[in-house]
């Protein structure tokens, strides 16, 4: 049976969505084998129809389609029970839930106003028109006008990041010894930096850069090999 992941692709095969990212993280966590479709911003849609999906990630598995990444997530705790846990127990779930919000609302948006500039060079030039107009729209700003606030975004991005450099400071990751579900949300936020933008949004001496380095070199460096600007 092939497992496929619709995830979102850029020019030069650039695979920068934030979502994508923690689903492709569980699925190594699960050990299961997976094949990625890539998609363009103009391709989603048709793409992931079957599923009754609009957006990515989405997965088909066998004849299920799951879009969504928290979905996929629970249907993977699911259908693959012997497979190492995205959890760990209820309450680890509880927590992943939080982390998969903060992660969303308190870290995406001040790294994608800090980086949007850099996406829109990332995207096919198909996509190029579609990209700006919608997120100049979501922003409501223009790109023009969102680069010169970019320290103000990465200071906003920062200071956000303070429970998270507490936690990781003190143990090697959010749910203690071993990565459960709730790190891969926070890292795909950081991942979707990583490879589109040089912009510095941790310094050098931030123990979530530390972190962020120990689940790059997860399962065989997986994430690590994925073409970055950022080091």
């Amino acid at each position: 049976m092939t497992r496929i992941l619709y995830d979102l692709a850029g020019a030069g095969d650039r695979r920068f969505s934030p979502h994508c990212w923690k689903t492709k993280m569980a699925l190594k966590h699960k050990g299961l084998d997976f094949e990625t479709e890539p998609c363009t911003f103009t391709e989603i849609k048709d793409k992931v129809a079957f599923a009754g999906a609009e957006r990515v990630p989405t997965l088909k598995d066998g004849e299920s389609g799951i879009g969504d990444s928290w979905a996929i997530a629970e249907y993977l705790e699911e259908a693959y029970p012997e497979a190492p846990s995205l959890f760990g127990s209820p309450d680890g779930k509880a927590f992943a839930r939080f982390a998969n919000e903060f992660a969303d609302t308190a870290m995406l948006p001040p790294i994608a106003n800090a980086i949007v500039y850099d996406i829109h060079e990332w995207t096919v030039e198909a996509d190029r028109a579609y990209f700006k107009s919608s997120r100049e729209e979501m922003m409501r700003r223009s790109f023009e006008e969102l680069r010169p606030d970019r320290d103000d975004f990465v200071g906003r991005f920062r200071a956000a990041m303070v429970p998270v450099r507490r936690i990781v400071g003190r143990q090697p990751f959010l749910t203690g010894d071993r990565p459960h579900y709730a790190d891969y949300c926070i890292f795909g936020m950081l991942q979707f930096a990583r490879v589109t933008s040089d912009c510095e949004l941790l310094r050098a001496n931030d123990p979530v850069l530390a972190w962020r380095g120990r689940i790059l070199d997860l399962y065989g460096g997986y994430a690590a090999a994925e073409p970055a600007v950022a080091a």
